[in-house]
């Protein structure tokens, strides 16, 4: 596969996931919010979408990071931006790895011992400011994911420009 082949589909992959990630940010949970009855449901729907998007997330970021690292060089100045794309791509990985293997289990767990609303704890409770701790790193995971993916797909589309 040619190296144009290669950023053009790195570039949709990516451009496909940060659609995803908006869906989800901007329409999938406010939407569950509105119109779900409790906070609870609405935030246990939400969560059964995020896994998959932190998933997809680190599978693309890693698939892009492989497939840009293997472009060649040339003279031209953006030829540093496939690895540019590379570190991009990886950082958003990264990020999705953690908000769904580090954060989202210790949220879970949280949830789990609460058992019940966390809305219903009084405001100080240190279990809801822990929630709430936890929900912000995770909410910050998916901000970075998305800002290293639209950085990734700038570095891609320099990086397929044609050459004159």
């Amino acid at each position: 596969m040619n190296r144009s082949v290669r950023l053009q589909a790195a570039a949709l992959l990516v451009a496909a996931w940060i659609g995803a990630a908006l869906i989800t940010v901007a329409v999938v949970a406010p939407g569950a919010f509105a119109v779900l009855p409790s906070r609870t449901m609405a935030g246990t729907m939400v969560g059964r979408v995020l896994p998959a998007l932190f998933v997809a997330g680190m599978v693309i970021g890693i698939l892009v990071a492989v497939v840009t690292s293997g472009a060649p060089s040339t003279g031209a100045p953006s030829a540093g931006a496939p690895r540019w794309a590379s570190a991009s791509a990886l950082l958003a990985a990264l990020a999705c790895g953690v908000a769904q293997f580090w954060i989202t289990p210790k949220l879970d767990r949280l949830r789990a011992g609460i058992g019940g609303p966390v809305d219903a704890l009084p405001a100080g409770d240190t279990r809801r400011v822990a929630f709430g701790l936890l929900h912000g790193y995770n909410v910050a995971g998916l901000g970075v994911a998305m800002l290293g993916a639209a950085v990734c797909l700038g570095f891609l589309l320099v990086a397929m420009r044609p050459r004159s």
